[in-house]
Formats: structure tokens, sequence, C-alpha cells
């Protein structure tokens, strides 16, 4: 019997055979481990995207469903989540991405590709002539996560702690099943970035600096402005959207091509070929792992009745290799076009730092394999994140010659 229970390990290591067969045997799946739906083919995650009948809401529904003896346990996490815009439906939502676009406009983030470059060519600088690193630690996490804080205008130095909290908030975000105190780590990781940004915000109130915190609380033409909570929250989802897919793109991308040779020499060869590179990374085995939502109001999908409150995970990966969307889709691709993957995903919610996320992979990828030879994986047993949302390892060691 087809169960998908995303705590087993064997899933967690390899979970496209099982998504293969959960599309063509029971596409909207009920997972009794989950107490959720699962679906796995690229329409109906689609559609979880864009209709109606699925809202995006569930954070604050997980909060009053909470037992009584649980309610105010964790003040920060519901005080400053609850206003991530991801949670949000319109009009909510569009008020807060609004506020927001000015982050990400072109120009903005064209103007980032010098100190993107400078970013990941230190990175290489620094452990050249050791000839290994671990991809992770000391390539793929820096990268976005330095990114975004020059962005926010908050130090560099900051970047250890920056990784702390947002690892302990990942396990609330991205639905852990395997940390039983997940929400009280979660609680910590969200408090002490509260309290961080609250004090760079109070700074910049009175010496406003060149950077997206002292932007932010500027109102925009219509007089608009963020309240106080809703800035911090928006700085907290910047600060870990910003970097959590992005440094799992990156990761993910180079174990592809380290496990796909002849793709990786194809893009060696011919730089040009890192943008449809970094798409099929996106797509193959993408950053984005799922998404979360609950069903809104009855909806009937392939013979099953989805009623309201369910919970529905709409798993982006299984999505990315339908068949019936990309030709022989378990194929890692590097020159795969057109490439329709749904990682960032789609309508009113498609991922606001999409084209940054792009630049860095495709700056990362093409500078690594300029700067570095004879890259090889080295011996581990890879440990995947525990989470629904997001997928990654945890560490990647590589061995490499400096050119």
């Amino acid at each position: 019997m087809l169960s998908y229970d995303p705590a087993d390990s064997a899933t967690r290591r390899d979970p496209f055979p099982l998504f293969d067969r959960l599309r063509a045997e029971d596409p909207v799946h009920w997972s009794a481990a989950l107490n959720a739906w699962v679906l796995t083919r690229y329409d109906d995650v689609r559609a979880a995207m864009f209709e109606p009948h699925f809202t995006a809401d569930r954070v604050r529904p997980f909060f009053r469903r909470l037992p009584a003896e649980e309610r105010g346990k964790y003040p920060d996490l519901e005080r400053y989540i609850t206003g991530w815009a991801v949670f949000f439906d319109p009009p909510g939502h569009t008020r807060l991405r609004r506020l927001m676009n000015k982050a990400f406009t072109p120009r903005a983030v064209a103007g980032l590709r010098p100190k993107i470059q400078g970013i990941v060519d230190d990175l290489i600088d620094r452990v050249a002539a050791s000839g290994a690193m671990d991809a992770i630690a000391d390539f793929a996490y820096p990268i976005p996560a330095s990114v975004i804080m020059v962005m926010l205008g908050v130090p560099r130095r900051d970047l250890d702690a920056v990784k702390r909290w947002s690892d302990d908030m990942a396990l609330f975000v991205g639905s852990s099943r395997l940390s039983p105190d997940k929400y009280r780590r979660a609680q910590s990781g969200m408090g002490e970035m509260a309290d961080y940004f609250r004090a760079i915000i109070a700074s910049r109130r009175v010496a406003p600096e060149d950077d997206l915190i002292s932007a932010m609380l500027l109102p925009d033409l219509s007089g608009d402005a963020f309240s106080e909570d809703e800035l911090i929250a928006t700085c907290s989802l910047l600060l870990f959207a910003g970097h959590e897919t992005t440094s799992n793109l990156i990761g993910n991308g180079i174990r592809a091509l380290l496990t796909h040779p002849a793709e990786l020499r194809r893009v060696a060869a011919e730089p040009a070929l890192v943008e449809t590179a970094v798409e099929e990374m996106l797509r193959w085995d993408g950053p984005s792992h799922g998404l979360a939502r609950l069903v809104a109001a009855d909806v009937e999908l392939n013979g099953k009745q989805l009623k309201p409150g369910d919970r529905v995970f709409a798993l982006i990966n299984a999505a990315n290799r339908d068949p019936a969307i990309f030709p022989d889709p378990d194929r890692f691709d590097v020159a795969r076009d057109p490439n329709k993957h749904l990682t960032f995903a789609a309508g009113i919610h498609f991922c606001l730092g999409a084209p940054l996320a792009r630049l860095e992979g495709q700056i990362a990828i093409a500078t690594l394999l300029r700067r570095l030879a004879d890259l090889r994986l080295a011996d581990q047993e890879l440990d995947w994140l525990d989470s629904m949302i997001l997928r990654g390892v945890k560490s990647l060691k590589l061995s490499f010659r400096a050119v």
C-alpha cells in the first residue's frame, strides 16, 4: 500500500521513485503520517498555488488550534511569523507585497552583481589552497546569507548568529518531522532575531543609511508604511527566505553536476549554459520541496473530496518531474528548454526574490567551475534536511584543484 511519510530515511534521501508511483497511482494521496493530503501532479500542485479553494493562511489557524495548555508559549512565533507575507491571502498579501517590492526591482538586483561576485570570489579564495571544502558551510550558505545581510544593512560578522536563528526557525516553517522540540527552538530563534532587528530599526530611525531597512521605514507613494511589528516580521522573512532556499539551490546544484560529470563538462566548456543549468538545478532536485496550504472550501480533485480545514502539501519537486510536462523528467539536462518548473511557485505568491536567487546561483556555479578543477564529492553519508518545505543537505564535502 502506498504511503508517504517524509520522516522515513529512504524517502528523505531519494523521494523521487515514490513520487513517480504517487503521481501514477494516487496523485491526491491521504498521508496518515501527516494527517494531510499530498499532491504530486504538476497541474494539481499548480492549482494549489492559484485556486481560491486553497489558502496560504495556515499559521494563524495553527495557533488558534493549539491546546489550551500550549497557548501563549510561543509569543514571538505567533507575533512575527504570522506577519510574513507568504502566509497571507489578498488583500493583506497584496498590501505587504507592495511594500516589499522596492527591495527587488530589476535595477536593484542587477546592481548587486559586483557585490555577489566579490562575495563568491572571497569565499573561494579562503579555501583554494586547501584543496577541500564543505560546499554548504564554506560556500552555498554564506553567499545568499551575506547578500541579503548586505541588502538589509546588517553586519556580515553576525552571520553565525543569523544561521543559528534561521536553523531553529526552519524547524517550524519547514514542518520538521523529527525534532520534538521544534516549537521551543523556533520560538527562541524568532525571539532573538526580533530583538536583533528591533535594535537596528531603532538605529535607522535616528540615522538612516543606504540600505533596505532604511528604505522600508519610508511610506510608499500612497502614504502607507509598515508598522513596527510588520517591519520586524518582513526583515526576518527576507533574511530567512533570502538565504535558505538559495543555499539549497547552490548545494543541490553542485551535487547534481558532480553526479552527472558529462553535464558538468558541458557547462564548464560553455559558460553561457549556466543560465539554463541553474533552471535545471531548480527543477531536477529543487530547494523548494513543497508548499503547505489549507483547504478553504469544498473541492474535488481526482475523485477525492477535500474539506475546509484539511491540510494540503503540494509537492513541488514531484510536480517538477511530471512526465506530462517534462520529457524524460528524471534526466538532468543543463540545456533543457523550455523548463516550466514550479520551484518559485506561481500566481500572486511567485517568489519575490526569484531574480536574485537566479543571479546568485548563476554567479556561484559559473565561478566555481571557472576557478576550481577536478571537483569531486568526498565519501560521506549525506544528511538531508528534516523538512517538508525545504530540500537540501546539511554538509557536502568536496575536493578540488585551484586553477
